[in-house]
Protein backbone atom coordinates (compact mmCIF):
# COMPACT_ATOMS: atom_id res chain seq x y z
CA UNK A 1 0.00 0.00 0.00
CA UNK A 2 1.46 3.38 -0.99
CA UNK A 3 2.30 5.62 1.94
CA UNK A 4 -0.05 8.39 0.84
CA UNK A 5 -2.89 6.08 -0.18
CA UNK A 6 -6.23 6.42 1.57
CA UNK A 7 -8.74 3.62 1.83
CA UNK A 8 -12.46 4.34 1.50
CA UNK A 9 -14.68 1.29 1.79
CA UNK A 10 -18.44 1.26 1.92
CA UNK A 11 -19.93 -1.01 4.62
CA UNK A 12 -21.30 -3.44 2.02
CA UNK A 13 -17.80 -3.75 0.51
CA UNK A 14 -15.95 -4.03 3.81
CA UNK A 15 -14.71 -7.43 4.95
CA UNK A 16 -12.93 -6.04 8.02
CA UNK A 17 -14.65 -5.42 11.35
CA UNK A 18 -12.78 -4.55 14.53
CA UNK A 19 -14.07 -4.03 18.06
CA UNK A 20 -17.58 -5.53 17.74
CA UNK A 21 -16.70 -9.20 18.21
CA UNK A 22 -19.23 -9.71 21.02
CA UNK A 23 -22.15 -8.60 18.84
CA UNK A 24 -20.85 -10.77 16.01
CA UNK A 25 -20.84 -13.80 18.29
CA UNK A 26 -24.42 -13.08 19.41
CA UNK A 27 -25.57 -13.25 15.79
CA UNK A 28 -23.47 -16.31 15.00
CA UNK A 29 -24.71 -18.26 18.03
CA UNK A 30 -28.34 -17.37 17.27
CA UNK A 31 -27.86 -18.81 13.77
CA UNK A 32 -26.12 -21.92 15.06
CA UNK A 33 -28.83 -22.56 17.66
CA UNK A 34 -31.72 -22.03 15.24
CA UNK A 35 -32.91 -19.15 17.45
CA UNK A 36 -32.43 -16.38 14.93
CA UNK A 37 -34.96 -13.59 15.37
CA UNK A 38 -36.66 -12.30 12.21
CA UNK A 39 -35.87 -8.65 12.99
CA UNK A 40 -32.74 -7.10 14.51
CA UNK A 41 -32.15 -3.52 15.66
CA UNK A 42 -28.44 -2.68 15.61
CA UNK A 43 -27.88 0.62 17.39
CA UNK A 44 -25.08 2.84 18.67
CA UNK A 45 -23.35 6.10 17.85
CA UNK A 46 -22.38 6.81 14.25
CA UNK A 47 -19.19 5.38 12.82
CA UNK A 48 -18.62 2.32 15.04
CA UNK A 49 -19.35 -0.47 12.54
CA UNK A 50 -23.12 -0.97 12.72
CA UNK A 51 -23.62 -1.06 8.94
CA UNK A 52 -20.41 -3.04 8.46
CA UNK A 53 -21.72 -5.64 10.93
CA UNK A 54 -25.14 -5.68 9.23
CA UNK A 55 -23.67 -6.43 5.81
CA UNK A 56 -21.21 -8.89 7.31
CA UNK A 57 -24.16 -10.77 8.81
CA UNK A 58 -26.16 -10.51 5.58
CA UNK A 59 -23.32 -12.01 3.53
CA UNK A 60 -22.89 -14.79 6.08
CA UNK A 61 -26.57 -15.76 6.01
CA UNK A 62 -26.52 -15.85 2.22
CA UNK A 63 -23.28 -17.86 1.99
CA UNK A 64 -23.11 -20.17 5.04
CA UNK A 65 -23.82 -23.90 4.84
CA UNK A 66 -26.36 -24.80 7.54
CA UNK A 67 -25.21 -28.42 7.35
CA UNK A 68 -21.72 -27.49 8.60
CA UNK A 69 -22.49 -25.16 11.48
CA UNK A 70 -19.68 -26.47 13.64
CA UNK A 71 -17.03 -25.12 11.25
CA UNK A 72 -17.98 -21.45 11.66
CA UNK A 73 -16.27 -19.33 14.32
CA UNK A 74 -17.09 -15.90 12.88
CA UNK A 75 -19.29 -14.23 10.26
CA UNK A 76 -16.34 -13.92 7.89
CA UNK A 77 -17.07 -14.45 4.17
CA UNK A 78 -14.12 -14.39 1.79
CA UNK A 79 -13.94 -11.53 -0.69
CA UNK A 80 -13.51 -14.21 -3.36
CA UNK A 81 -16.85 -15.79 -2.49
CA UNK A 82 -19.50 -15.19 -5.20
CA UNK A 83 -21.93 -13.96 -2.53
CA UNK A 84 -19.47 -11.26 -1.46
CA UNK A 85 -19.09 -10.05 -5.03
CA UNK A 86 -22.85 -10.02 -5.64
CA UNK A 87 -23.45 -7.96 -2.49
CA UNK A 88 -20.75 -5.46 -3.48
CA UNK A 89 -22.49 -4.97 -6.82
CA UNK A 90 -26.03 -4.76 -5.35
CA UNK A 91 -26.82 -7.83 -7.42
CA UNK A 92 -27.72 -10.54 -4.92
CA UNK A 93 -31.35 -11.58 -5.52
CA UNK A 94 -31.92 -12.42 -1.84
CA UNK A 95 -30.68 -9.10 -0.42
CA UNK A 96 -32.68 -5.88 -0.31
CA UNK A 97 -31.03 -2.62 0.77
CA UNK A 98 -33.20 0.31 1.82
CA UNK A 99 -31.51 3.69 2.20
CA UNK A 100 -32.01 7.31 1.24
CA UNK A 101 -32.08 7.70 -2.51
CA UNK A 102 -30.75 10.66 -4.44
CA UNK A 103 -32.99 13.68 -4.92
CA UNK A 104 -35.16 13.60 -8.04
CA UNK A 105 -32.91 16.13 -9.79
CA UNK A 106 -29.70 14.22 -9.11
CA UNK A 107 -31.33 10.87 -9.84
CA UNK A 108 -32.23 12.19 -13.31
CA UNK A 109 -28.63 13.33 -13.71
CA UNK A 110 -27.39 9.81 -12.91
CA UNK A 111 -29.91 8.16 -15.24
CA UNK A 112 -28.95 10.53 -18.07
CA UNK A 113 -25.26 9.68 -17.62
CA UNK A 114 -26.07 5.95 -17.73
CA UNK A 115 -28.25 6.42 -20.82
CA UNK A 116 -25.53 8.44 -22.58
CA UNK A 117 -22.87 5.89 -21.64
CA UNK A 118 -21.00 8.49 -19.63
CA UNK A 119 -19.41 8.28 -16.18
CA UNK A 120 -19.79 11.03 -13.60
CA UNK A 121 -16.50 12.39 -12.28
CA UNK A 122 -15.49 11.96 -8.64
CA UNK A 123 -16.26 15.65 -8.11
CA UNK A 124 -19.72 15.28 -9.64
CA UNK A 125 -20.41 12.18 -7.54
CA UNK A 126 -19.42 14.02 -4.35
CA UNK A 127 -21.80 16.83 -5.25
CA UNK A 128 -24.86 14.57 -5.55
CA UNK A 129 -27.48 15.18 -2.86
CA UNK A 130 -29.58 12.57 -1.10
CA UNK A 131 -33.20 12.96 -0.09
CA UNK A 132 -33.93 14.06 3.47
CA UNK A 133 -35.87 10.86 4.18
CA UNK A 134 -36.23 7.31 2.95
CA UNK A 135 -39.31 7.44 0.75
CA UNK A 136 -42.36 5.41 1.70
CA UNK A 137 -42.47 4.05 -1.88
CA UNK A 138 -38.98 2.63 -1.39
CA UNK A 139 -40.06 0.92 1.83
CA UNK A 140 -43.06 -0.62 0.07
CA UNK A 141 -40.71 -2.37 -2.35
CA UNK A 142 -39.79 -4.64 0.59
CA UNK A 143 -43.19 -6.32 0.30
CA UNK A 144 -42.63 -7.14 -3.37
CA UNK A 145 -39.14 -8.46 -2.54
CA UNK A 146 -40.47 -10.71 0.22
CA UNK A 147 -43.19 -12.25 -1.95
CA UNK A 148 -40.47 -13.92 -4.03
CA UNK A 149 -39.03 -17.10 -2.57
CA UNK A 150 -35.34 -17.77 -2.72
CA UNK A 151 -34.47 -20.15 -5.56
CA UNK A 152 -32.65 -22.54 -3.21
CA UNK A 153 -34.77 -21.95 -0.09
CA UNK A 154 -32.07 -19.64 1.22
CA UNK A 155 -32.43 -16.76 3.63
CA UNK A 156 -33.70 -13.42 2.37
CA UNK A 157 -32.21 -10.37 4.04
CA UNK A 158 -33.37 -6.76 4.23
CA UNK A 159 -30.94 -4.08 5.48
CA UNK A 160 -32.38 -0.65 6.37
CA UNK A 161 -29.60 1.93 6.69
CA UNK A 162 -30.80 3.75 8.61
CA UNK A 163 -34.24 3.55 10.22
CA UNK A 164 -33.54 7.06 11.62
CA UNK A 165 -33.88 8.44 8.08
CA UNK A 166 -37.57 7.60 7.86
CA UNK A 167 -40.52 9.96 8.15
CA UNK A 168 -43.72 8.79 9.90
CA UNK A 169 -45.18 7.32 6.69
CA UNK A 170 -42.12 5.22 5.83
CA UNK A 171 -41.65 4.17 9.50
CA UNK A 172 -45.23 2.90 9.61
CA UNK A 173 -44.66 1.02 6.35
CA UNK A 174 -41.66 -0.74 7.95
CA UNK A 175 -43.76 -1.55 11.00
CA UNK A 176 -46.23 -3.44 8.81
CA UNK A 177 -43.39 -5.52 7.40
CA UNK A 178 -42.11 -6.30 10.91
CA UNK A 179 -45.54 -7.47 12.07
CA UNK A 180 -45.57 -10.57 9.85
CA UNK A 181 -42.12 -11.32 8.42
CA UNK A 182 -42.13 -14.34 6.08
CA UNK A 183 -40.27 -17.59 6.73
CA UNK A 184 -36.44 -17.47 6.55
CA UNK A 185 -36.37 -13.68 6.43
CA UNK A 186 -34.09 -11.45 8.47
CA UNK A 187 -34.68 -7.70 8.60
CA UNK A 188 -31.78 -5.63 9.97
CA UNK A 189 -32.53 -2.08 11.08
CA UNK A 190 -29.60 0.26 11.74
CA UNK A 191 -30.16 3.15 14.15
CA UNK A 192 -27.92 5.91 15.52
CA UNK A 193 -30.62 7.10 17.91
CA UNK A 194 -33.05 4.31 18.87
CA UNK A 195 -34.73 6.49 21.51
CA UNK A 196 -36.48 8.36 18.71
CA UNK A 197 -37.93 5.23 17.08
CA UNK A 198 -41.52 4.12 17.38
CA UNK A 199 -41.86 1.89 20.48
CA UNK A 200 -43.77 -0.60 18.33
CA UNK A 201 -40.79 -0.93 15.98
CA UNK A 202 -38.36 -1.49 18.85
CA UNK A 203 -40.64 -4.03 20.51
CA UNK A 204 -40.63 -6.24 17.41
CA UNK A 205 -36.84 -6.47 17.16
CA UNK A 206 -34.06 -8.32 18.90
CA UNK A 207 -31.64 -5.62 20.01
CA UNK A 208 -27.89 -5.29 19.62
CA UNK A 209 -26.51 -2.06 21.06
CA UNK A 210 -22.91 -1.62 19.95
CA UNK A 211 -20.52 0.24 22.27
CA UNK A 212 -18.14 2.98 21.12
CA UNK A 213 -14.85 1.55 19.93
CA UNK A 214 -11.89 1.36 22.30
CA UNK A 215 -9.22 4.01 21.62
CA UNK A 216 -6.69 1.39 20.49
CA UNK A 217 -9.21 0.08 17.94
CA UNK A 218 -9.88 3.58 16.56
CA UNK A 219 -6.12 4.14 16.30
CA UNK A 220 -5.59 0.79 14.56
CA UNK A 221 -8.36 1.51 12.05
CA UNK A 222 -7.01 5.00 11.38
CA UNK A 223 -3.62 3.53 10.56
CA UNK A 224 -5.34 1.05 8.24
CA UNK A 225 -7.54 3.54 6.38
CA UNK A 226 -5.35 6.66 6.56
CA UNK A 227 -1.80 5.23 6.52
CA UNK A 228 -0.18 8.57 5.68
CA UNK A 229 -1.22 10.11 9.02
CA UNK A 230 1.58 10.87 11.46
CA UNK A 231 1.30 8.99 14.75
CA UNK A 232 0.80 12.26 16.65
CA UNK A 233 -2.18 13.07 14.42
CA UNK A 234 -3.57 9.55 14.95
CA UNK A 235 -3.47 9.99 18.73
CA UNK A 236 -4.97 13.49 18.56
CA UNK A 237 -7.81 12.27 16.35
CA UNK A 238 -8.50 9.38 18.71
CA UNK A 239 -8.88 11.90 21.56
CA UNK A 240 -11.68 13.81 19.82
CA UNK A 241 -13.38 10.93 17.97
CA UNK A 242 -15.34 9.62 20.99
CA UNK A 243 -14.85 6.00 20.00
CA UNK A 244 -16.03 6.45 16.40
CA UNK A 245 -13.76 5.51 13.50
CA UNK A 246 -16.26 7.17 11.16
CA UNK A 247 -15.79 10.48 12.94
CA UNK A 248 -12.03 10.01 13.17
CA UNK A 249 -11.77 9.53 9.39
CA UNK A 250 -14.08 12.47 8.67
CA UNK A 251 -12.02 14.63 11.03
CA UNK A 252 -8.78 13.53 9.36
CA UNK A 253 -10.12 14.34 5.90
CA UNK A 254 -11.48 17.76 6.88
CA UNK A 255 -8.62 19.26 8.91
CA UNK A 256 -10.71 19.01 12.08
CA UNK A 257 -7.65 18.96 14.34
CA UNK A 258 -6.60 22.42 13.14
CA UNK A 259 -10.15 23.74 13.48
CA UNK A 260 -10.56 22.27 16.96
CA UNK A 261 -7.21 23.74 18.01
CA UNK A 262 -8.29 27.18 16.70
CA UNK A 263 -11.53 26.91 18.69
CA UNK A 264 -9.64 25.96 21.86
CA UNK A 265 -7.27 28.91 21.51
CA UNK A 266 -10.17 31.35 21.16
CA UNK A 267 -12.15 29.98 24.11
CA UNK A 268 -9.25 29.38 26.49
CA UNK A 269 -8.08 32.97 25.98
CA UNK A 270 -11.28 33.87 27.88
CA UNK A 271 -11.85 37.62 28.14
CA UNK A 272 -8.60 38.25 26.25
CA UNK A 273 -9.81 36.44 23.13
CA UNK A 274 -9.26 38.13 19.79
CA UNK A 275 -12.40 39.39 18.05
CA UNK A 276 -10.51 39.15 14.76
CA UNK A 277 -9.68 35.48 15.41
CA UNK A 278 -13.29 34.71 16.32
CA UNK A 279 -14.65 36.40 13.18
CA UNK A 280 -12.08 34.64 11.00
CA UNK A 281 -12.99 31.30 12.58
CA UNK A 282 -16.72 31.86 12.03
CA UNK A 283 -16.22 33.13 8.47
CA UNK A 284 -14.35 29.92 7.65
CA UNK A 285 -17.02 27.84 9.40
CA UNK A 286 -19.82 29.11 7.17
CA UNK A 287 -17.83 28.92 3.93
CA UNK A 288 -19.78 25.80 2.95
CA UNK A 289 -22.48 23.58 4.43
CA UNK A 290 -20.28 20.57 5.25
CA UNK A 291 -17.75 22.77 7.02
CA UNK A 292 -20.49 24.44 9.06
CA UNK A 293 -21.86 21.13 10.30
CA UNK A 294 -18.33 19.97 11.17
CA UNK A 295 -17.71 23.14 13.21
CA UNK A 296 -21.13 22.75 14.85
CA UNK A 297 -20.14 19.23 15.90
CA UNK A 298 -16.74 20.38 17.19
CA UNK A 299 -18.27 23.21 19.23
CA UNK A 300 -20.70 20.82 20.91
CA UNK A 301 -17.89 18.33 21.50
CA UNK A 302 -15.73 21.04 23.09
CA UNK A 303 -18.53 21.97 25.51
CA UNK A 304 -19.24 18.34 26.41
CA UNK A 305 -15.57 17.54 26.98
CA UNK A 306 -15.11 20.53 29.30
CA UNK A 307 -18.22 20.23 31.47
CA UNK A 308 -16.61 17.89 34.02
CA UNK A 309 -13.42 19.89 34.47
CA UNK A 310 -14.55 23.51 34.41
CA UNK A 311 -15.13 25.62 37.53
CA UNK A 312 -18.80 26.21 36.72
CA UNK A 313 -20.12 22.95 35.23
CA UNK A 314 -23.80 23.89 35.69
CA UNK A 315 -23.35 27.08 33.69
CA UNK A 316 -21.41 25.28 30.96
CA UNK A 317 -24.16 22.65 30.82
CA UNK A 318 -26.54 25.58 30.32
CA UNK A 319 -24.30 26.80 27.50
CA UNK A 320 -24.71 23.34 25.91
CA UNK A 321 -28.49 23.61 26.09
CA UNK A 322 -28.30 27.10 24.62
CA UNK A 323 -26.04 25.91 21.79
CA UNK A 324 -28.44 23.10 20.88
CA UNK A 325 -31.39 25.51 20.91
CA UNK A 326 -29.61 28.14 18.80
CA UNK A 327 -28.33 25.61 16.25
CA UNK A 328 -31.83 24.12 15.92
CA UNK A 329 -33.53 27.50 15.58
CA UNK A 330 -30.95 28.65 13.05
CA UNK A 331 -31.66 25.57 10.94
CA UNK A 332 -35.44 25.69 11.32
CA UNK A 333 -35.84 29.44 10.72
CA UNK A 334 -32.97 29.80 8.23
CA UNK A 335 -31.19 32.36 10.41
CA UNK A 336 -27.66 33.75 10.03
CA UNK A 337 -25.28 30.82 10.73
CA UNK A 338 -22.26 33.05 11.34
CA UNK A 339 -24.09 35.11 13.94
CA UNK A 340 -25.36 31.95 15.59
CA UNK A 341 -21.80 30.64 15.96
CA UNK A 342 -20.54 33.97 17.33
CA UNK A 343 -23.30 34.00 19.93
CA UNK A 344 -22.70 30.40 20.99
CA UNK A 345 -18.90 30.70 21.25
CA UNK A 346 -18.99 34.01 23.14
CA UNK A 347 -21.49 32.47 25.54
CA UNK A 348 -19.10 29.56 26.16
CA UNK A 349 -16.20 31.98 26.72
CA UNK A 350 -18.15 33.70 29.49
CA UNK A 351 -18.55 30.53 31.56
CA UNK A 352 -15.51 28.40 30.73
Amino acid sequence: MAETETVDILPKNNSYLLGQEKAEQVLLEAWKNNSLHNSWLISGIEGIGKATLAFRFARFLLAADAQKKEQYTSLEVSENNPVFKLVVNNAHPDLKIIERDYTDTDRRKIMKAIKDGEQLSDEELKGLKKSAFIRVDDVRTINEFLTKRSADNNWRVVVVDSIDDMNPASANAVLKVLEEPPYKTVIILISHNPNKLLPTIKSRCAKLQLPPLADNHVASLLRRYRPSLAEKAVQSLVEIASGSIGKAIAYADNAALTKYDDLCKIVYAKNKFSIADLLKFCDSAVSDEDNYYLIQELVLKFIADNVKNCERPDELAGAWDNAIRVFNETERLNLDKKQALINIITNVIKVI
